[in-house]
């Protein structure tokens, strides 16, 4: 499979995100899937998915710490599109065993407790989501992070054993907003607040424009350490 991302990395580096889904989509159908966190690039991956198939596999991961807006949005986008986005959650006795160690905000302590925290609420259930899966659809930027720099437009991941496919690495902010605004994608109000990357409430606020768009995500650590490990090679 490792083989295979290369090849197909060569042959989509340069190609429009549409394309790349049109082939991704057909030639794979239902094992390939959007992981949403209903964030900007995620909603525009969602529009140009359903455009090509209504029935494709879109799905996100519901933490028990996201912001209300999150579910607002990711309800206006169920009715936009006529569609019921699949729903994984962390396993009940997991959370209630993370609490009884961390308590309820103990991830702020420590690099290690976060990324626990992370682990069970996050990565866990993604795992889940993806064991049926050989395509990976996400919403990566290049430019969204120094951790996301080295990105291909398609790899793979060996520790899901799947192939991630990331159609809007190349893209620039004004790209992602400029599709928004012209064919009216719903989005995260949260973003006309000064998030430009939202995740789990408490790990989550606003940054200054012009700011790193993740120095708002767990702002209290280092910019090195600045993923939940969802995106980790």
């Amino acid at each position: 499979m490792k083989e295979k991302a290369v090849e197909l990395n060569t042959k989509f580096k340069n190609s429009k995100p549409q394309e790349i889904l049109e082939y991704f989509l057909d030639e794979y159908g239902y094992k390939a899937a959007l992981s949403s966190s209903f964030g900007a690039e995620d909603q525009i991956l969602t529009h140009m998915i359903l455009d090509i198939d209504k029935k494709a596999n879109i799905f996100t991961l519901d933490t028990g710490r996201l912001p209300p807006e999150t579910y607002s949005v990711m309800d206006a986008t169920n009715l936009k599109y006529g569609v019921k986005v699949n729903v994984f959650f962390p396993k009940t006795d997991e959370v209630e065993e993370l609490y009884q160690i961390q308590g309820i905000n103990g991830f702020y302590e420590s690099i290690e407790n976060r990324k626990k925290c992370c682990y069970i609420r996050k990565i866990a259930p993604l795992k889940r989501a993806l064991s049926e899966l050989d395509i990976w659809i996400t919403g990566l930027r290049a430019s969204q992070s120094v951790t996301r720099e080295d990105l291909n437009v398609v790899e793979y991941d060996e520790a899901n054993n799947v192939i991630k496919i990331n159609p809007l690495l190349n893209w620039s902010e004004d790209d992602v907003w400029e599709f928004i605004k012209a064919n009216k994608v719903p989005y995260n109000s949260l973003h006309d607040e000064g998030f430009p990357s939202i995740g789990c409430a408490p790990c989550t606020r606003a940054v200054e424009s012009g700011a790193d768009v993740r120095s708002g995500r767990w702002w209290w650590e280092n910019p090195e350490h600045k993923e939940c490990g969802l995106h980790i090679k």
